[in-house]
């Protein structure tokens, strides 16, 4: 009987679409980089040719060059979105996603501008396509830290909400108090527009299109002003407090192998959850060190 390890099974190359699928899709292949560091040159190209398209003076001169280049730079960006979804597997999937979305509507205003004056101009919304220049520049520590920021923002979204809603309710407080106190006669003459005066005046905006005259009001805004230092710094002490939490639950990674338990400290030795040792081959050599033969 022939032995199976003589004949080994030969392993079929990978198709035509798995190998395009790899280049558009993932940016370890020097191709792969090629192609990401082409597509984003593209992309910057194509917005500013929009912005330049947008002066008067660029578009009385040149307005039919930008224009050719605008629809060769869409159908290009038509032809990559439907490769895309031609080698994907999952393309509803794709389509849905974040990425997909932004493709989508780099290409749509170009033909929508066929029915639409202007609509060209959205165009812009292609500049969000080069977050894929994390990928190329392996930033993989920052997208890690941004995941870890909206983290804590999910975490500390009840507070955050019960803060909002706390300063709502002080600016329509302190809003209805200066429509009483000021009037029509200085600039004050409804409530919503008085809580826009507390709005600013509280975010320590302060645009000075409508003050207080009288010294009440004056008093009141002073009040106000010296809340707004305060409460600035309410959500970054929130946020704040969430992300050590969030950079603590990270620091160590590993995963028990008796209950799969994660989120352990970084200098932690057992789990927190049933006491088995997260380093085995560790625990073996202390054993060993322990109980010499």
């Amino acid at each position: 009987m022939p032995d199976p390890l003589d004949n080994p099974p030969v392993q079929s190359s990978p198709s035509l679409r798995d190998r395009i699928r790899i280049i558009i899709f993932e940016a370890g292949t020097p191709a792969g980089k090629a192609f990401d560091v082409a597509l984003i040159v593209t992309i910057l190209a194509s917005v500013l040719a929009v912005m330049l398209d947008s002066v008067a003076w660029v578009h009385e001169r040149y307005g039919h060059v930008l224009y050719f280049f605008e629809w060769a730079f869409t159908i290009a960006f038509t032809i990559e979105y439907l490769v895309r979804l031609w080698c994907i597997r999952e393309k509803a999937l794709y389509a849905r996603s974040f990425y997909g979305i932004i493709d989508l509507l780099g290409i749509l205003p170009t033909y929508l501008s066929l029915i639409f004056a202007d609509a060209q101009y959205m165009l812009v919304i292609r500049i969000l396509r080069v977050l894929r220049v994390f990928r190329v520049l392996r930033m993989v520590r920052y997208v890690g830290e941004a995941e870890m920021l909206m983290q804590a923002l999910v975490a500390s979204r009840r507070k955050i909400t019960v803060f909002i809603t706390t300063v709502i309710t002080l600016v329509v407080i302190f809003g209805s108090l200066m429509y009483l106190i000021e009037g029509e006669e200085h600039g004050f003459t409804s409530i919503p527009r008085s809580i826009y005066w507390a709005v600013i005046t509280l975010t320590t905006v302060g645009y000075g299109d409508l003050a207080p005259h009288t010294p009440l009001g004056q008093a009141l805004a002073t009040v106000i002003m010296i809340f707004g230092y305060g409460i600035i710094a309410i959500p970054t002490g929130i946020v704040t407090l969430e992300l050590s939490e969030a950079s603590r639950r990270r620091a160590n990674t590993r995963v028990c192998s008796n209950c799969s338990a994660e989120g352990h400290s970084g200098e932690a030795t057992y789990c927190w959850r049933c006491g088995e040792h997260l380093f085995p081959k560790r625990q073996l050599i202390e054993q060993a060190e322990d109980n010499p033969a």
